[in-house]
């Protein structure tokens, strides 16, 4: 008789290294108790002409592999699939709805041009959590070299396609067509890649490529008020 075979055993992964977020259900957001929108604009669209979309280049954005529980590959891409359904050409924001805190908030400007998360105390009012506002002001500087004192910071839960972030906001009163903004504090927290042009935010979450799809008819109808804002002060 020859040599005996022995067959190896079974290999299994170690249990205590598995990410269990992997083999779980995306966990499902609290229903909003409130909606905070505002007041709508016209139909004028800056006098631009918008027909079907034009094809589009490939954009492809591709995250390695990262500390965090996400998947080990994973590719954001904006193709043409993306701009079905958008009016093109167009200059429009990015403008979303989203849930925060317990209120389904309208009307929300997606800005990587912004270093922090702003909210108007309006809307703090609207929601009913004035009480959740700290007096701690902050001096924020605008791209014309103007300045605005805040009245404080806040603190609200974001939850985006199941993706849930504590976000910091600061507050202000000033005149906006827009409730809140979302700048690159909340943008990279999120790894999120935003593109007005496909008028789409697109992140990674432990279960895939998530997305927001822009707003363009509000987009739109925020640019008709302000430019009618501007008209009316040049009189």
């Amino acid at each position: 008789m020859g040599d005996k075979v022995r067959w190896p055993k079974e290999m299994r992964s170690n249990p205590n290294r598995r990410n269990p977020d992997h083999w779980q259900e995306p966990p499902k957001p609290p229903s909003p108790k409130r909606t905070v929108n505002v007041i709508s604009g016209g139909k004028e669209i800056n006098g631009v002409t918008y027909t079907a979309a034009n094809k589009v280049s490939k954009v492809t954005i591709t995250h390695g592999k990262r500390v965090r529980h996400v998947l080990e590959e994973e590719s954001i891409t904006f193709d043409d699939a993306d701009v079905d359904g958008v009016l093109t050409p167009h200059n429009d924001a990015l403008v979303i709805s989203l849930l925060v805190h317990d209120t389904n908030m309208k009307r929300v400007l997606i800005d990587p041009g912004s270093s922090v998360n702003t909210i108007l105390l309006r809307v703090l009012n609207e929601m009913q959590a004035e009480d959740k506002l700290v007096p701690k002001a902050h001096t924020l500087s605008r791209f014309d070299n103007s300045s605005i004192v805040t009245k404080g910071e806040v603190a609200f839960t974001t939850f985006a396609e199941q993706v849930v972030k504590d976000t910091k906001f600061h507050v202000t009163e000033m005149e906006m067509t827009y409730n809140m903004i979302l700048g690159r504090p909340w943008i990279h927290e999120m790894d999120a890649v935003p593109s007005t042009l496909h008028q789409v935010i697109k992140f990674t979450s432990p279960w895939g490529v998530r997305q927001i799809r822009g707003d363009q008819q509000t987009s739109r109808s925020n640019n008709s008020i302000a430019n009618s804002s501007t008209k009316n002060e040049e009189k």
